[in-house]
Parts: structure tokens; C-alpha cells; sequence
């Protein structure tokens, strides 16, 4: 089939992350012959722009994928975890956004600027990384290809939109209450949100950590290949709308001088380097886009061979949506669609 006529499906399209991909699919001007939108029974009907044109959102189905040569998803976990697989049985190449097959065996988890190689394989099934995963790595893909990472150490500050659009709704009605002195309600966040921060995202496991704690910690050392490298963190829901912020401390096995790390971050792909310290980029900054923000950036000095740095990203874009039209973007490359 031509490129120029792909049949591309988006499951959860009426989502915050299925309308991004719609959006960044225009942009970025991914051959689409035609966009098949699909959704639960209760979005069915409703319709989308598409460059210009209406279109009516479709009820996910066994069949939906009939025809389709590429699905990208994000419906959660258990939706993949039925979907998915009938997709690629039928030849669809599946990008998948859900945490349902990051890390299984035999199924690649990409980045494209970090290890697009790992698409070369039969696998029809893709794993886009956490939105967190996704920032992270990005940033340390320099500086591990210079002096190999050793150990890394994370703190996120994550936005409401990480957990969906109901989600951000339960920040705006929040913030409106406390600013108009009525009651506050809680549904969607363990805690209130607005004016405060939740040490939470996603449900605690039995060590400890959370299950999106653990995503950064086992989907970094999937990325990179190294299985035992030694990864911590913590991660904070935070009361800002879009775009996810960390501070990353990170221990490599070689020296590197500050200015040889400012340099790597300049020059590398999908990162905008803020080297004057009073320029540090925050959320407001990544939002929108689809850059990688990196600024103050310190040589670590409790241990050698330290850095510190913070970096900020659209976790709709970078973190999810671009990072899976970028994987279809590298597929098509490769000739697999």
C-alpha cells in the first residue's frame, strides 16, 4: 500500500492523549489516507475535525481494525490488553501508549531518539514508554552515550493531564472552590490537589514505591539495555494543568566536565538546552511542544562523576502523543508500513 494512503486508526480518540495524536498526526503531516477515530459506545457518534472535515467517531470493536495498517492507542491498560493483540493478528502494526506490554519480552519499548533500532523486529505491537520515562530518558541519552550512566536518581513534579482530562476538571472545579470558600471534592486524586501536592501517582505496591515509580524505574533500564542499572524514584502529582517537571540526579562511570555536558545537551536531538541559569525553563514553557527542556544543570558534588539537572515536557505531546507519531514516523521509515 502507498504511503501516501495509510489507514490509521487512534483508539481513545476522544481522549486528552487520542485528540493530542490526532492534532500532532496533522502537524506533523504523517501520510494519512484515511483516520479511522475509535471509542467506547458512549463517545460513538460523536465527531472530530480532521484538516478541515467532520468525522464520527467509531465503536470499538473485534473488527474494528479491518483494513487498518497502523493503530495508535490510548484507552488504558485493559483495553490494549483485549484490543491490541487482535489488532496486530490481523497485520495492523499496533503503537500502544498503555503500561499493558512496556515490559513484555519480544515487545520493543521506544523512544525514537533514544533506541529506534529496537523497532527492527517482527514484534507488531510497539510500547510507548511512561510520559515520565519518555522525558527522561531523552535528556540522558547524551550524556549516558559519552560516559555511561551508573545510577540515576528522580524527582517528578507531574501535572494534572497525566491522569486524564477528568482529572485536570478535578483541579479547575478545585482550585474554583477554595477561591470561592466552598466545600472541595475529591474523586480522581487520594488528596486535594489544588494549592498542595500529592507524594502519589497511581496505586502504592508492596515495596513501597508507586506502580508509576516503578514504570520510571524499569522502563529506563529497558530503554537503555541495562538491566541492572541502579534507578530511584519519587513521583509528585502536582497542581499545574500540562507539563511535567524533575529534577534528575544522575552518577556515570566516567568524568565529564560541565561544559562538555552543556555542549552534548545542545547538541542533542529533541532537547532545547537553557544554559544560562536564570533561564530555567518550566512547564509553561514545554507546553505546546515538543522539545525536551533542559536547564540547571550542576556538577554533583557528594559523589564523582555527578550531574544534576531539571527538565521540563508536555506530557500530552512528548510524553504520549509525538512519541507515538514519531514511532509510526520511524516504521514507515524503516518499511515496515
Amino acid at each position: 500500500m502507498s504511503s501516501e494512503s495509510l489507514v490509521v486508526a487512534v483508539v481513545g480518540a476522544t481522549g486528552a492523549v487520542g485528540e493530542e495524536m490526532i492534532n500532532v498526526l496533522s502537524e506533523r503531516r504523517f501520510p494519512v489516507g484515511q483516520l479511522v477515530p475509535l471509542a467506547s459506545e458512549r463517545s460513538a457518534g460523536r465527531t472530530l475535525d480532521w484538516q478541515g472535515e467532520e468525522i464520527t467517531v467509531k465503536t470499538l470493536t473485534d473488527t474494528s481494525f479491518d483494513g487498518v495498517d497502523i493503530a495508535l492507542f490510548s484507552a488504558g491498560a485493559s483495553i490494549s490488553e483485549t484490543f491490541a493483540p487482535i489488532a496486530a493478528a490481523g497485520g495492523t502494526l499496533v503503537v500502544d501508549n498503555s503500561r499493558a506490554f512496556r515490559m513484555t519480552d519480544g515487545v520493543p519499548l521506544v523512544v525514537p531518539e533514544v533506541n529506534a533500532d529496537a523497532l527492527k523486529c517482527e514484534s507488531k505491537i510497539i510500547a510507548n514508554p511512561n510520559c515520565s520515562t519518555i522525558q527522561k530518558v531523552v535528556a540522558l541519552k547524551p550524556l549516558h552515550d559519552a560516559a555511561k550512566l551508573k545510577r540515576v536518581i528522580v524527582s517528578t513534579y507531574q501535572s494534572a493531564s497525566g491522569a486524564g482530562r477528568d482529572a485536570m476538571d478535578e483541579l479547575r472545579e478545585q482550585t474554583v472552590s477554595l477561591l470561592n470558600f466552598r466545600e472541595v471534592k475529591t474523586k480522581h486524586f487520594s488528596r486535594r490537589l489544588a494549592f498542595d501536592s500529592i507524594p502519589q501517582i497511581d496505586q502504592f505496591e508492596s515495596d513501597g514505591f508507586t506502580r508509576e515509580e516503578h514504570k520510571m524505574i524499569f522502563e529506563t533500564r529497558k530503554i537503555f539495555g541495562l538491566d541492572d542499572l541502579p534507578v530511584c524514584a519519587t513521583c509528585v502529582r502536582v497542581p499545574v494543568f500540562v507539563g511535567h517537571a524533575m529534577s534528575i540526579n544522575a552518577e556515570f562511570e566516567r568524568p565529564m566536565t560541565l561544559e562538555d555536558a552543556a555542549r552534548l545537551l545542545g547538541d542533542a536531538e529533541g532537547v532545547v538546552f537553557h544554559e544560562d541559569p536564570n533561564d530555567f525553563p518550566v512547564a509553561a514553557d514545554a507546553a505546546g511542544n515538543d522539545d525536551v527542556h533542559v536547564g540547571r544543570l550542576r556538577l554533583d558534588p557528594s559523589i564523582d562523576n555527578g550531574l544534576v539537572f531539571w527538565t521540563v515536557a508536555d506530557n500530552l505531546r512528548k510524553g504520549a502523543a509525538t512519541n507515538a507519531v514519531q514511532i509510526a514516523e520511524a516504521l514507515l521509515g524503516m518499511g515496515r508500513l
